[in-house]
């Protein structure tokens, strides 16, 4: 390999002739070699867009001529549509508070302006890394306008996938709307409820989740981009000022407006610490859902066999042909991860110190994760569970049947402590509610396949005085 000799304030170092990254962002990859892992696509592109928007604020102020914007903006451009990610190597955990990952930006785009101007790559004899592309800059506005730029084009394909998945357990409560099922709190029967009402409370509670969410994200559009440094706006051009966080919402088309206290929106992360509050509840859920599935299913001859799980692989290694709910497995995995990943951020959101917050590529790291990964299990739960599940409403029907907890619907008729020995009777003597009530003669006159009828018992509009009341005399 072939190498070009770069300059910085702690000496000289061989950087790749090729790279169109420098010698800073080589140091970082020396010094930060942890995780292996790049900075996510939405962050690189984030990156970008905040430097295009700078270059246009700073043509205006008249600090950068039209031809240095124009092709630092055409770099960015590059960068946007997909081009040059793989120049940007430094790892997605830093110390610095990211700085290596905006000087990593900042060397790129500018060998690639000074390439276009007819340059050498780690020359900068047109563009420079920090006089022109990080100009009227500091790494403490600039990343964590990008890293809420990232979050908020992130989230969005998260809520695409959380909506679709309410769909799906909304066609489900459509589905098995009539199939009855035993309710069971403590894991122990108490009254019937039908299945669909179950996927129908999924349905409410990802909405929920959504609306949760979209709220916690509006916060990431305040943003500090021109406060510099410390939000004091030091060094930024007052023309500079007011037009880029204007250019940046043309650039996104996101509605980004610049914080009236860029003091406080330097210092204080909790925008990112909100956003992982409302994905750790959805992780919450999610697993909740998870393993209600679980249960609902686990059988075949011997459980509650409730749901019937498409197969989508061999479910052990010593069972023949057992089947086992590897989704809902990955789902209660996967939410126990992000529960710990909120742990993470809020430990990092809370420890900054005064005027700025160092931590903020650990939280980027794990926000990033977090929202990436439930999205793609919501996806994988749909696609590989929900899509095909079905129900075994024989089996369902039969339990609800035979179950002495019906004796409940008897309870404004005949007062607790009876029921109580009904049900209990039932229990020993292998009979029905149905049958012992017949055969005690203890409501005559009364409609007794209306009262115990399961379906009955799960609407909603069922009111105590129905309940109550005589059975009409037939003529």
């Amino acid at each position: 390999m072939k190498y070009r000799i770069e300059r910085d304030d702690l000496g000289e170092k061989q950087v790749p002739v090729e790279a169109y990254y420098g010698i800073q962002s080589l140091r970082a990859k020396e010094n930060f070699n942890i995780t292996k892992r790049g900075l996510n696509r939405q962050m690189i592109k984030a990156l970008a867009v905040v430097k295009k928007s700078a270059a246009k604020a700073n043509a205006d102020a008249g600090l950068l001529s039209s031809d240095v914007s124009k092709k630092i903006m055409l770099a960015c451009d590059e960068i946007l549509n997909g081009r040059l990610h793989g120049q940007f190597i430094t790892d997605l955990i830093q110390g610095g508070a990211g700085t290596s990952m905006n000087m990593n930006a900042n060397e790129v785009i500018a060998n690639r302006a000074n390439e276009m101007l007819g340059g050498s790559r780690g020359t900068y004899d047109f563009v420079h890394p920090i006089h022109h592309v990080n100009m009227c800059q500091s790494t403490n506005d600039v990343v964590p306008t990008a890293g809420k730029l990232a979050a908020i084009r992130l989230t969005k394909k998260l809520l695409v996938e959380l909506k679709k998945l309410t769909s799906s357990f909304y066609d489900k409560s459509l589905a098995f709307e009539s199939v009855i099922k035993m309710g069971r709190t403590h894991l122990q029967e108490t009254a019937p409820i039908r299945i669909g009402q179950v996927f129908g409370s999924f349905e409410a509670v990802i909405m929920r989740d959504i609306r949760r969410i979209e709220s916690a994200m509006d916060s990431l559009y305040e943003i500090n981009l021109g406060g510099s440094v410390i939000g004091t706006s030091l060094n930024v051009h007052p023309i500079y000022f007011k037009k880029v966080v204007i250019h940046l919402a043309k650039f996104t088309g996101e509605p980004v407006f610049q914080s009236k206290n860029l003091i406080d929106n330097t210092r204080h992360l909790d925008g990112f610490g909100n956003l992982s509050s409302s994905l750790k509840t959805l992780a919450i859920n999610l697993s909740k859902i998870a393993n209600d599935i679980r249960l609902m299913s686990c059988g075949p001859q011997a459980g509650f066999q409730e749901l019937v799980l498409p197969t989508v692989q061999p479910g052990s290694s010593f069972n023949p042909g057992k089947s086992t709910p590897v989704i809902p497995e990955l789902v209660n995995q996967i939410s126990y991860y992000v529960m710990g990943l909120d742990v993470t951020i809020s430990s990092a959101v809370e420890s900054g110190q005064l005027e700025l917050n160092p931590n903020i590529p650990i939280i980027l790291a794990c926000l990033f994760e977090a929202i990436d990964i439930l999205r793609r299990s919501a996806r994988t739960l749909r696609e590989k569970t929900l899509e095909e599940i079905e129900v075994d409403e024989a089996t369902a029907r039969f339990v609800v049947e035979n179950s002495a907890s019906l004796a409940i619907a008897l309870i404004p008729r005949l007062g607790y402590e009876k029921v109580a020995s009904l049900t209990q009777e039932a229990l020993w003597s292998k009979k029905t509610i149905l049958e012992l009530v017949r055969e005690k003669n203890i409501l005559e006159g009364v409609d007794l396949e209306t009262i115990l009828n399961p379906f009955e018992m799960t609407q909603l509009s069922n009111s105590y005085e129905e309940l109550t009341k005589p059975k009409k005399s037939k003529k």
